[in-house]
């Protein structure tokens, strides 16, 4: 992992992650409207270099009265827009726990515009298979347990986002690079039925043959290789610049029950890149892996 070559540069970093994911979505929606940022400027009665480093996570002070002005300007919906003025309240801190329904409306995914930036993920799951590497099946599945009350258009929507998501890793210009440590209870424990888990772990096995996508399984053999658990955790990565330094900060993601953390600070992400290796360390290799997966698919069937 590359991560740990962020160096000082991540704790000076003056952009924090609401800010930074702010300006992503400001930007993009100013693309969409067709603005240039010197047309949008003109129209907030600004300079353009306040919405550079608005939409760089840059700002100094952003007023929320000003996103909902951009918000109308580009045509961001309503609830989109209630997001949006929701990062822009978020304290500039190098870790950020986002509980749902808190400032953010549930429904506002702050994840999903952070991964589909990442350049590398690097991802441990102990209990489910990581959302880039699941089956429309296995996906289905787990939606129509976690949003009961949704109807079967409303889950075929949640689905359908997550399998785009996915065009991050299968695109055939510059796909992000996935590595991957399965635990082995993913493997056994059942979602949506035999049939679903055989086709799940087939496709897993399948995508562990792409060049961007390492995936290792950490079988039960193994024990506590940490001995604490860390409970699942991505990193995800920005890529550098010419200079070799980091774009944008790394991020550790864990994924709660209710709301999600955040980690900047290098200390926590260099904690959680020496966790990774560790649990690395003790899995199968790729192919020893790959077949497994392939071994316990058979079962499912037999």
């Amino acid at each position: 992992m590359s991560s740990s070559s962020a160096g000082a540069s991540t704790d000076s970093a003056s952009s924090t992650l609401p800010r930074r994911q702010l300006g992503r979505y400001l930007r993009d929606w100013r693309t969409q409207a067709g603005l240039t940022i010197a047309e949008a400027s003109k129209l907030m009665e600004w300079g353009a270099s306040t919405l550079q480093r608005l939409e760089k996570g840059q700002a100094d002070r952003i007023r929320t009265i000003d996103i909902q002005e951009l918000c109308r300007i580009y045509g961001i919906p309503d609830g989109l827009a209630d997001g949006l003025k929701g990062l822009a309240q978020q304290a500039a801190v190098k870790s950020w726990w986002h509980a749902y329904g808190d400032l953010i409306p549930e429904n506002f995914d702050v994840y999903v515009g952070l991964e589909a930036s990442a350049k590398q993920l690097t991802s441990y799951q102990s209990e489910l298979v990581l959302g880039l590497l699941q089956t429309a099946e296995y996906a289905s599945a787990l939606n129509r347990l976690g949003y009961p009350a949704d109807s079967d258009a409303e889950l075929q929507r949640r689905v359908q986002l997550r399998l785009q998501r996915q065009a991050l890793i299968t695109r055939r210009v510059a796909p992000a690079t996935v590595d991957v440590v399965l635990h082995e209870s993913v493997l056994r424990r059942v979602v949506g039925g035999a049939k679903v888990m055989a086709t799940q772990l087939r496709h897993l096995a399948d995508l562990s043959t792409c060049n961007n996508v390492s995936l290792r399984i950490l079988p039960f053999a193994a024990g506590v290789p940490l001995g604490v658990s860390t409970g699942p955790f991505t990193v995800l990565e920005f890529g550098t610049d010419g200079k070799g330094q980091p774009i944008e900060p790394p991020v550790v993601y864990a994924e709660g029950f209710t709301g999600d953390l955040y980690l900047e600070r290098h200390a926590d992400v260099r904690r959680y890149d020496r966790a990774y290796e560790c649990l690395q360390r003790s899995a199968l290799e790729i192919q020893s892996s790959r077949d497994l997966l392939r071994q316990v698919a058979k079962e499912y069937v037999a």
